[in-house]
């Protein structure tokens, strides 16, 4: 069955599933496949449990003869296809982002400023690969008047296959730094695939946001249709940044006017001004007058344990930014918690993943940065174990859960504390007991 037919049941459909845990009435099942699952074990469930039809990629006895199941070459194929033409059906803006640090963050500040003028479609969560921006265009409907598209990928030619799929019009990178260089092959190779989505827009007559502070990203952006923005006077949105009581307040004009216009967010930490920035000149540009955007961003509350500030009952203070790291991120994260804003830092950091050859070096650069700025911690992961020896002054944990019974033992009192490690390390584990 062609592409074209298998979209007329996508009409009729009230959208694609791809997990029968999540099965809505009359939904469109499509049996994926992964390393330890095979949706084909649950199409004939998927029905039963309300799905009006099912995509499979294998012939089974189960399926003969079922009007109501279509079988394809390949299933992940088909969905990709699928959205590629549903995409090709609508024509209101597409903004497509990527970055090294702050996707998920900077998409959020953005769908909140421009819901407040638009009916406004974003990425939910961070499904943001070759599965998760195809499910993302299928869900965008013509009620949407814009959407928002994040793309994630760690190696070269991901966001250009992303690009051919979302067929983004619009386009900004959030900071190019030292994120999955192992699959990248280094951190030219990471300014390679990030400048894929910037390559895709040059070649379709695009237009693109720039962050002007972020060399790499300028380079990036050369020849292109560009609007700027960031601290530098050359930007034509600028701005400036303060922390109170640890939170991120952003003074921003245009270059044409210079009249302040003030931000307080619930944001924690300078390295997300950039995200606020991208949010001003975005929402700008599609014309949301400055106080809805004010209004947008200062509404958003962070969570996912992205950039939270927390107070807990033993008088510390958390910032928790445990959903990710690699070295650009930890960096600007103790940076952060080295400002004045914040009383008797301290850190629990977890090993930074997918870093290759460079891994050591990376988190011995890590751990000689807080000896320079006087901060002491508690530090998790094997990649961490193999240098503890360089560092006896601080305390090593070969796993969160070593790192949680020490700290039932002896509780840590009146810090200010940032929790950062790459995902696997779970350190939102810790949360309770400081």
């Amino acid at each position: 069955m062609d592409i074209i037919s298998i979209y007329s049941y996508y009409l009729d459909s009230s959208g694609v599933c791809t997990d029968t845990r999540k099965i809505s009435e009359g939904c469109f099942f499509i049996a994926l496949k992964g390393e330890s699952f095979n949706g084909n074990d649950f199409v004939i469930k998927a029905l039963n449990d309300g799905a009006s039809w099912a995509i499979a990629d294998e012939q089974r006895d189960d399926f003969k003869n079922n009007p109501r199941i279509i079988i394809v070459k390949d299933c992940l194929e088909t969905l990709q296809d699928l959205a590629k033409h549903h995409r090709s059906k609508f024509k209101i803006p597409v903004i497509g982002l990527t970055g090294s640090n702050g996707k998920t963050t900077s998409k959020e500040l953005l769908h909140a400023a421009l819901s407040e003028s638009y009916v406004t479609y974003a990425t939910k969560g961070n499904l943001n690969n070759h599965i998760g921006v195809p499910l993302s265009i299928l869900e965008v409907s013509t009620n949407h008047e814009i959407a928002i598209i994040e793309m994630g990928a760690n190696h070269q030619k991901e966001i250009e296959f992303l690009c051919s799929i979302a067929a983004p019009e619009y386009g900004y990178i959030t900071n190019i730094g030292l994120a999955h260089l192992e699959g990248f092959g280094g951190e030219e190779g990471v300014f390679i695939g990030k400048k894929e989505l910037f390559d895709y827009l040059g070649l379709n007559n695009g237009k693109v946001f720039v962050n002007v502070d972020d060399p790499k990203v300028v380079r990036a952006s050369r020849g292109l249709h560009s609007v700027t923005y960031g601290t530098s006077t050359s930007a034509i949105f600028q701005g400036e940044f303060s922390l109170v009581n640890g939170l991120l307040n952003v003074n921003w004009w245009r270059d044409i006017d210079l009249m302040k216009r003030t931000i307080r967010t619930k944001l924690s930490g300078a390295y997300n001004f950039s995200n606020v920035m991208s949010t001003v000149a975005v929402a700008r540009y599609f014309g949301v007058p400055d106080r809805k955007i004010q209004r947008g961003i200062e509404k958003y509350t962070p969570e996912n344990n992205r950039s939270q500030i927390e107070h807990t009952t033993r008088n510390n203070t958390l910032v928790v930014d445990c959903y990710n790291a690699n070295p650009s991120s930890m960096i600007a994260a103790i940076n952060n918690i080295s400002d004045a804003s914040f009383k008797n830092p301290f850190v629990i950091l977890g090993d930074m993943l997918e870093l290759g050859a460079s891994s050591a070096a990376k988190h011995k650069e890590i751990l000689e940065l807080l000896a320079d700025q006087r901060i002491h911690g508690y530090f998790v992961g094997p990649e961490f174990m193999k240098i503890k020896d360089e560092f006896t002054s601080e305390i090593f944990f070969e796993r969160t859960a070593d790192l949680a019974q020490y700290l039932r033992k002896k509780e840590l009192h009146d810090r200010s504390i940032l929790l950062k490690g790459s995902r696997k390390m779970k350190l939102e584990q810790l949360l309770e007991l400081l």
